[in-house]
């Protein structure tokens, strides 16, 4: 039932822009307020999901580690598991972020004749892998309807994913199907859809070519919209979330300098010798022993 809601709310997106295209004829709605608005939520939600988490008070060294700490000289440090410095910071992040390195120790747990047996489990780390790394390598070559010239590299990748792209359309169930049924089925104004992201991209749409386009792109362009819109909104936002943790990005030295929490307030304090002062007589008669007589 999970499953079945967020399907039939794809679906239902995707008969709205199906209707609004062939039957209503919205094609400047569709073709450039809504991808317009689109981005404005999703680069102000970015923004402030950013700065809100970016103002948290982290007066604390907080690192989780999964290596030894630097010690003693002839104590060897894991440099990237648990890192002291910046450029370890920065190279726990790169493995973590290109890699997921603490996703692939994944470990599973069994109970075998009244044991608890671990053992490894690699298939969370490569099915989410690929599932990132493909993601990525859609945006990229989305970037060719944008640029004038396309780069050597974007065209490399493309061949490269075309390569490699068996099996990849099943990670994908809305936006993925309608960019497949675009490219190998129905057919676009291919020329049309470069002039109108160009345009969109100047702030200069041209509403003579937006009635030469297909309506399978119009289809592929509102998903993409309302994915973009929600994005600040969602858990996708870990993608810029994991860059501010501060389990992940500090440096773990505590045992080389002293980290004081800078929001510290005077506060009065009633110390043990002035709480003797003025209860001795009473600590004495219920046997409590003091210090001074």
């Amino acid at each position: 039932m999970r499953a079945l809601t967020p399907f039939v709310m794809v679906i239902a997106l995707v008969l709205l822009a199906f209707a609004g295209i062939k039957t209503a004829n919205l094609h400047f709605l569709f073709g450039v307020v809504i991808p317009y608005a689109a981005l404005g939520t999703f680069i102000i939600g970015v923004v402030y999901r950013v700065l809100n988490w970016g103002s948290s008070p982290v007066p604390f060294r907080i690192p989780t580690t999964c290596g030894q700490e630097k010690s003693l000289p002839w104590i060897k440090q894991n440099k990237i598991d648990n890192p002291s410095s910046s450029l370890g910071v920065i190279m726990r992040m790169a493995f973590e972020v290109l890699l997921f390195r603490s996703l692939f120790r994944n470990m599973k747990t069994e109970l075998k004749s009244g044991k608890v047996v671990y053992g490894s489990e690699k298939w969370l780390w490569v099915a989410g892998l690929a599932f990132h790394w493909s993601f990525l390598i859609i945006l990229i070559r989305h970037f060719r309807c944008f640029i004038e010239n396309v780069p050597f590299v974007f065209k490399t990748i493309e061949g490269l994913d075309s390569f490699l792209q068996i099996g990849v359309p099943l990670f994908y169930i809305t936006e993925a199907t309608s960019g497949v049924l675009m490219r190998y089925f129905y057919k676009v104004h291919i020329v049309g859809v470069k002039i109108l992201t160009m345009g969109l991209i100047s702030f200069n749409p041209d509403p003579k070519i937006l009635n030469e386009i297909g309506t399978i792109f119009y289809v592929h362009l509102f998903l993409i919209s309302v994915l973009l819109a929600y994005f600040p909104f969602s858990k996708l936002m870990h993608m810029g979330g994991v860059f501010l943790s501060p389990t992940r990005n500090l440096a773990n030295n505590n045992r080389m300098e002293r980290h004081t929490n800078p929001w510290d307030y005077p506060v009065e304090v009633h110390t043990y010798e002035e709480y003797e002062n003025d209860f001795r007589d009473k600590m004495k008669k219920a046997g409590i022993p003091v210090e001074k007589e």
